[in-house]
């Protein structure tokens, strides 16, 4: 019997077997090239986010805008309505894998915030930056621990501007770590820390720091970063301070040790 060019049922099946094992093979390398490039591209918009702060503050005589109490209106006093003039491009307020907000259907910790005058945000500002003078600008914080200005000594240790649940935190050394990603959407002045603790970039987050250089942070190493000028960089939730691994919640037990 003459053969024909057609496949037996047998080729075919292990046609399709072969094609199931390259994709099993080659769908965790596209997956990992994927999370880069919005890795790259969070970095980018924070390069860019690096220039706008660094034209304020050369408009402001070193200076950074005194913050407000409020985040439901366009006081000129918040870093978003402060800054809105020194960029045209809004696609650089959202990381690439924070686009959507919790009610369009994104999983935490990949939301954007819907922030002042409906601005959608997924950064955040370390609002110890603010060159806050007032009760009502400090948002019941001390005085003293801010920074006012962005020409520190050491401002390659304190973050600015980086990956955020909300449009801005005071973190706390004594702030504990959230107990699961992603659990700090609400609005709330305590443990701000969770605000910035988000596994949106493999086990960290990416931030610009007040000398506006710009790095991926692990997670467990925003507890040893310099937020306030009173902050101790040895608190409870550092090695020094003596956390042990168990005293991390279940989600970032298998995170890089700092």
């Amino acid at each position: 019997m003459r053969r024909t060019g057609a496949f037996t049922l047998i080729e075919l099946l292990v046609v399709i077997a072969v094609i199931a094992l390259l994709m099993a093979i080659l769908m965790p390398a596209l997956q990992r090239a994927r999370e880069q490039a919005r890795t790259v591209g969070c970095q980018s918009n924070l390069h860019q986010w690096g220039l706008v702060f660094s034209m304020y503050v050369g408009d402001h005589e070193g200076r950074f805008c005194r913050g407000c109490s409020s985040n439901t209106t366009n006081d000129r006093r918040h870093w978003a309505t402060a800054l809105s003039r020194y960029y045209m491009e809004r696609e650089i307020l959202l990381c690439p894998t924070a686009r959507k907000t919790y009610d369009e259907g994104a999983v935490a910790p990949f939301g954007a915030y819907n922030g002042p005058g409906g601005m959608l945000l997924s950064y955040g500002l370390n609002g110890w930056a603010y060159d806050a003078r007032a009760a009502d600008e400090a948002f019941g914080r001390d005085l003293e621990n801010f920074w006012r200005r962005m020409d520190v000594r050491q401002g390659v240790e304190v973050p600015l501007f980086l990956d955020c649940l909300h449009s801005e935190g005071r973190p706390h050394q004594t702030d504990g770590p959230p107990a699961f990603d992603g659990e700090k959407i609400g609005f709330d002045i305590s443990d701000n820390m969770k605000r910035f603790c988000l596994n949106r970039h493999r086990g960290s987050v990416n931030g610009l720091f007040l000398d506006f250089s710009l790095r991926k942070i692990a997670l467990k190493e925003l507890w040893t970063l310099k937020w306030h000028r009173q902050y101790l960089t040895t608190g409870p939730w550092t090695r020094a301070g003596g956390v042990r691994a168990e005293d991390w919640p279940a989600w970032m037990r298998g995170l890089r040790d700092l």
